[in-house]
């Protein structure tokens, strides 16, 4: 359906439009490396063009900053910029949108801009309830424009934080508002994609920290990390309350990677398992070693009781969130849907661990610092985490074609 805009969208605004299909352009003004690494996306491919804002001034030649957009879109883009659809107008701050806002306005166009623009948009979280009793509490804890996913696990008034993403301030909120004391912290694994907030979150509440010592060595520069952790080992229970958690070493993504069980209910797979797509064996430079455990623990996981919930560490669009908003499913459902275990059920071993090899996404030269950051090797800027964290994870397999059939 069409909408009428407001002149100007939160990116709370934004998710809520995208979450209802709502349907606009999208006019984004930053440099073209900008677009093409980070844009926005919704459950289907949003319209959009990519105009940068000194490229517009450019061409539109006018003293002003709005009468050069009014003069560049007027001889160069009104065709291409739809009448029959509000426009978005984005940059990368939420400064020169609102330029390009007015002079769409001028033009008779239907228009808002991105406030804060896509800084504010890669800094967003949103929070979504899984279960909700007295004996048991989790919330999905996401960053929409990072594709990332992290969990809270309550009872009692006590919790346990899985995979906290950078900024601590959505745990740290939630746990006032519903009255819970962050008492454990825990990361599946040595994230590559994104910054942890694991330590952070940790010294801010006086909860412990837990990583699995294999991923408390950078796999690149085989040092070890300076970050304080508590070691996670193979079954391990966390009692948080009345719940208990079981951790699952399940390496291969990387070898230290463990899932959360909560009896035959839950299973936090951090990147192992995600609703369309699995992870990649790469990451620490040695796939070829690791492909092989990968496919050995993927179907260690596959074997977990059907009606299990699956409760991933990433999603690949907005189009894999069910009916409650949330990014879970049953693995049962999984097994059906989800292309990657498709192939492992149908493959041998040695044939999966093959086609794993030979569908390997690009790596991201960004993930050898990320994860010197998570290993407390490396300590960014603001800026420079930011910078880090541009644009979406490609930590599943659905980017390099495998979890949609392709064989590029």
């Amino acid at each position: 359906m069409t909408i009428s805009i407001e002149p100007v969208w939160t990116a709370e605004c934004l998710l809520s439009s995208l979450e209802r299909r709502e349907k606009f352009f999208v006019l984004d003004v930053r440099n073209r490396d900008e677009f093409e690494r980070f844009r926005l996306e919704g459950r289907e491919p949003l319209p959009a063009l990519n105009v940068p804002y000194f490229e517009m001034l450019e061409l539109g030649g006018q003293d002003e900053m709005v009468d050069s957009v009014v003069a560049c879109v007027e001889q160069h883009f009104d065709g291409l910029i739809p009448r029959d659809l509000p426009v978005l107008s984005v940059c990368a701050k939420g400064d020169t949108s609102e330029y390009v806002r007015q002079g769409l306005e001028r033009l008779g166009y239907s228009g808002a801009h991105l406030k804060g623009g896509m800084k504010a948009w890669g800094r967003h979280y949103s929070t979504g309830v899984v279960v909700e009793t007295p004996e048991l509490a989790i919330y999905q804890v996401w960053r929409p424009a990072r594709g990332c996913l992290s969990y809270v696990v309550a009872s009692d008034g006590k919790a346990l934080v899985i995979d906290p993403l950078r900024h601590i301030h959505p745990y740290l909120e939630l746990a006032r508002e519903k009255g819970f004391k962050i008492e454990c912290v825990v990361d599946t694994h040595g994230h590559a994609d994104h910054i942890s907030g694991g330590t952070a979150l940790a010294a801010e509440s006086g909860a412990s920290y837990h990583l699995h010592p294999y991923d408390a060595i950078h796999p690149m520069d085989v040092l070890p990390a300076t970050i304080p952790y508590d070691a996670i080992r193979d079954g391990q229970i966390f009692k948080v309350g009345q719940v208990e958690l079981q951790a699952m070493h399940v390496p291969g993504h990387t070898l230290g990677l463990v899932a959360l069980r909560i009896g035959d209910r839950y299973v936090f797979t951090g990147d192992t398992i995600c609703i369309s797509s699995i992870s990649r064996p790469d990451l620490g430079g040695k796939a070829d070693a690791w492909a092989p455990l990968h496919g050995r623990s993927l179907r260690k996981l596959a074997a977990l009781p059907g009606k299990i919930i699956v409760l991933p560490g990433h999603f690949s669009s907005l189009a894999e969130q069910n009916d409650s908003g949330l990014f879970a499913a049953p693995l049962d459902e999984l097994k059906q849907s989800n292309p990657g275990l498709q192939l492992l059920e149908q493959e041998s071993e040695e044939r999966f661990v093959r086609y794993l090899l030979e569908h390997l996404p690009p790596f991201l030269p960004e993930y050898v610092d990320i994860k010197r950051v998570n290993a407390g090797l490396l300590a960014p800027s603001e800026d420079e985490a930011s910078q880090l964290e541009l644009g979406k994870n490609v930590c599943g397999l659905a980017a390099a074609g495998i979890c949609k059939g392709e064989t590029e």
